[in-house]
C-alpha cells in the first residue's frame, strides 16, 4: 500500500479532472484534436507530474531531470495542460493549440522546450526512451528517470517490441513504459481489448518486470511507480487499464469518438467533470502539490568535436572510404568522450567496430533491429548529451525512414552512416545495394548529405558532421578506391572539387564515390584522345555546390554529364539538373546522365559497373555522344 495521505490522493483526482476539462476546451477551442484519447490517461499524467517525476519547471530541459515520452502523440492537449498547471506557462494559453504559428501543434515537437522528440507517428517513442535511458545509466551514470507512455494501439507496431527487445537486454531499470490500454482505436477496437493479461504476459517475455493497474485509480498508479523504483536489473512496463473518453457522460468508452473535439456536448460535459473536483478552487497544479525537483548534478557537456589526427595517407593508396569511417569515429572519439557509436550488428563491415574496439563503454550494439537503432540514437542525442553516429548498411536505413524523418522534426543531430551503396559491392546482389539513399536523405529536411570519394575526404566528412546541426548522412563505398586528396586537403559543406580541369576542357563530368574514380579513368584517357574534360567531386550532394558546377558548365560549352552509382530519382543526376534550371532559368543545357537504369544482379563489381553503364568506358562513350 502507499503512504499516500487521502488528501494528496484527491488532489491528484483534482488535477486529473482539471487535466481532463483543459484539454477538452483546448481541443473545443481549435476545434480539432483527441479529448478522449487524453481523459483516458489524466489521472497517469497528473500522478507523474505532480507525485513521480522530478524536474525543474524554469528549465524544462537540465541534464537532470527526468524525462517523459508522449508516444501516443495524438493526446499532446493532456501533456500541455501538465506542463502548464506546473507552471511551465499561462493556462490561458492552451486555447490556442493548433493555431497558426503557435507551438502547441496537434502532436508535440521539440519547439516547445519542455518536449525532447517529436511523435505522434506511433510506435517510435519507446524507443527513443530507452536511448534516453541508456544514456542515462550507462553515459550519464546519472539517477534521472525516463517515462514513456504508449498506446494499446500503436502497441501492434514492430518497433514498439524492437524498443522492448532492447530495453531488457541492456537492463534498463531506469525505464518505466505505461501502456493506455483504453481499447478503442481509431477505426474499431483494438487488437486485445481490454486483455491486459496478454500485455502483461508480452511484456514479461521479453524480459521486463509487468504491473496490471487500474489507470484510473490514482493510489494504484502510484504503488506501480513505486514498484517501478524498487525493480533493479529489468525496465518496467505498466499496463494500465483504461477507458477512452473516461468521465465523459454519453462519451466514455463509446466508438466513433476518436480524434474528435466534443462540438456541442463540451459545455454539458465540462460541467459534469467539473462537479467530480472537490477544491474548486484556481490555484494551479504546483500551487496544490509541491514538484519534485532532482537531488544530483548531471552537467552539460561539451560536443565540440575534431578528428584528433588529421588523416594519414598516401597518394593513390587504396583505400574503402567504410574503413576510413571507422578510423575517423575513433579520431573524433580521442578528441570528445562525449562521441558514441551505434550499429546494427554490421559493425565489422561498416568498420564502427574500430570504435568499439577503441571505446567499447561507448558503443551501443542495437542489433538488427534498424528501427529501433535510429530512435535510440535519436534518444541517446537528446539534450545534447552525446555526439551519435548510427551505422549500417546503407539499404537498410530505408526500413526506418520513417524514425529518420521524425529524427528531424525531433531537431536531431544524429549522424547515419550507410555502407555497401550501390552494384559496385558486387556479388551480394540487389537486397544490399543501396540505390535510393540519396534520395531518402536528400529529402529529410534540414539533411546534409555526405558523398566522399577518398579516405580523406571521409575522415573530414565525419569531422564535419559531428559538428553539423541536424541529420547528417555520410554514404561509403565497400570496394577500396584511390586516395586522390592531400591529407592536408580542406573540406567543406556544400562546397565541391574541382579534382580534373584544362584551360580547353570539352565536357564537364559531376560524380561522386567509386563513379567518380571511373570518371577520372575516362578523364585520363579522353586526354590521351585529344579531347579534356572537366571533372567535379560533389562531396557533398545536399547542399550542393551549383556555383562551381554552373561555372564549370559554363566553361565546358554547357555540355554536362553525371554518373552516380544510384538510381535516377533523387540522385546526383536530378540533383544537378534542378540545380541548373533553377539557378540558370534562361540558359540551354546539353545534359546527359549515367545511372543504374535497373534492378542490378550479382556480379564482379567492376562487371557490374561496365554492365551497368557507370564505368570508364561508358563515361566515354557519354562524352563522346555530345
Amino acid at each position: 500500500m502507499s503512504s499516500v495521505n487521502a488528501e494528496t490522493l484527491q488532489t491528484l483526482s483534482d488535477i486529473a479532472h482539471r487535466l481532463r476539462i483543459h484539454s477538452i476546451e483546448a481541443t473545443s477551442a481549435s476545434n480539432s484534436g483527441h479529448p478522449t484519447s487524453c481523459s483516458s490517461i489524466s489521472e497517469i499524467m497528473s500522478v507523474l507530474f505532480f507525485n513521480e517525476m522530478r524536474y525543474t519547471v524554469q528549465e524544462p530541459r537540465h541534464p537532470a531531470n527526468d524525462r517523459l515520452v508522449l508516444s501516443k502523440g495524438h493526446a499532446a492537449p493532456v501533456l500541455y495542460a501538465a506542463w502548464a498547471e506546473a507552471g511551465a506557462f499561462p493556462l490561458s494559453e492552451l486555447k490556442n493549440l493548433r493555431k497558426l504559428d503557435n507551438p502547441l501543434e496537434g502532436h508535440p515537437t521539440p519547439k516547445l522546450n519542455f518536449i525532447d522528440v517529436a511523435t505522434g507517428s506511433l510506435g517510435q517513442g519507446l524507443s527513443c526512451a530507452a536511448g534516453m535511458a541508456y544514456a542515462g545509466k550507462y553515459f550519464d551514470k546519472a539517477d534521472y528517470r525516463v517515462y514513456c507512455i504508449c498506446g494499446d494501439g500503436e502497441s501492434a507496431e514492430g518497433s514498439i517490441w524492437e524498443a522492448m527487445a532492447f530495453a531488457s537486454y541492456y537492463k534498463l531499470d531506469n525505464l518505466v513504459n505505461i501502456i493506455d490500454v483504453n481499447r478503442l482505436g481509431q477505426s474499431e477496437p483494438t487488437m486485445y481489448q481490454h486483455h491486459t493479461e496478454v500485455y502483461k504476459q508480452r511484456a514479461e517475455a521479453f524480459g521486463w518486470h509487468a504491473l496490471v493497474v487500474d489507470g484510473h485509480n490514482i493510489e494504484e498508479v502510484i504503488n506501480a511507480f513505486k514498484t517501478a523504483s524498487e525493480v533493479k536489473g529489468k525496465p518496467t512496463c505498466i499496463i494500465a487499464r483504461t477507458f477512452k473518453g473516461k468521465f465523459l457522460p454519453q462519451i466514455e468508452d463509446h466508438d466513433s469518438w476518436h480524434g474528435k473535439p466534443l462540438g456541442k456536448q463540451t459545455e454539458v460535459v465540462i460541467e459534469s467533470v467539473r462537479k467530480l473536483i472537490k477544491n474548486q478552487s484556481d490555484k494551479l497544479g504546483f500551487e496544490l502539490l509541491p514538484i519534485k525537483t532532482p537531488t544530483s548534478q548531471v552537467n552539460k557537456n561539451d560536443l565540440t568535436v575534431r578528428l584528433a589526427t588529421p588523416p594519414n595517407y598516401k597518394l593513390g593508396e587504396e583505400i574503402a572510404t567504410r574503413l576510413a569511417y571507422g578510423t575517423a569515429l575513433v579520431k573524433v572519439g580521442q578528441s570528445n568522450p562525449n562521441v558514441v557509436a551505434l550499429d546494427g550488428d554490421v559493425k565489422n563491415s561498416t568498420y564502427s567496430i574500430k570504435f568499439k574496439e577503441a571505446f567499447p563503454d561507448r558503443f551501443v550494439e542495437c542489433f538488427i533491429a534498424e528501427q529501433n537503432l535510429a530512435g535510440v540514437s535519436i534518444g541517446v542525442a537528446c539534450r545534447d548529451r552525446t555526439v551519435a553516429f548510427a551505422s549500417t548498411f546503407a539499404a537498410f536505413w530505408s526500413r526506418a525512414f520513417d524514425q529518420i524523418r521524425m529524427g528531424a522534426i525531433s531537431q536531431t543531430n544524429v549522424n547515419f552512416s550507410g555502407s555497401h551503396v550501390g552494384c559496385s559491392i558486387g556479388e551480394d546482389g540487389a537486397s544490399q545495394m543501396a540505390l535510393e539513399d540519396l534520395a531518402m536523405f536528400r529529402s529529410v529536411a534540414g539533411s546534409t548529405v555526405f558523398y566522399p570519394t577518398d579516405a580523406v575526404s571521409t575522415e573530414r566528412a565525419v569531422e564535419l558532421a559531428a559538428n553539423t546541426k541536424g541529420v547528417c548522412y555520410i554514404r561509403t563505398s565497400r570496394p577500396n578506391t584511390p586516395v586522390i586528396y592531400e591529407n592536408n586537403e580542406v573540406f567543406e559543406i556544400g562546397k565541391a572539387k574541382v579534382v580534373v580541369r584544362s584551360e580547353s576542357d570539352y565536357a564537364t563530368i559531376v560524380s561522386g564515390g567509386v563513379t567518380l574514380h571511373e570518371a577520372i579513368k575516362a578523364a585520363n584517357q579522353l586526354k590521351q584522345q585529344g579531347k579534356n574534360v572537366r571533372v567535379i567531386d560533389v562531396f557533398t550532394v545536399k547542399p550542393l555546390d551549383w556555383q562551381t558546377i554552373l561555372e564549370s558548365v559554363r566553361q565546358t560549352g554547357n555540355r554536362v554529364l553525371t554518373v552516380e552509382d544510384h538510381y535516377a530519382e533523387g540522385g546526383i543526376g536530378e540533383t544537378v539538373a534542378s540545380a541548373l534550371l533553377t539557378n540558370a532559368p534562361s540558359e540551354t543545357f546539353n545534359f546527359k546522365k549515367l545511372y543504374v537504369k535497373s534492378i542490378p544482379i550479382s556480379g564482379q563489381p567492376q562487371e557490374l559497373l561496365e554492365r551497368f553503364e557507370i564505368d570508364s568506358k561508358a563515361i566515354i562513350r557519354a562524352v563522346e555522344s555530345f
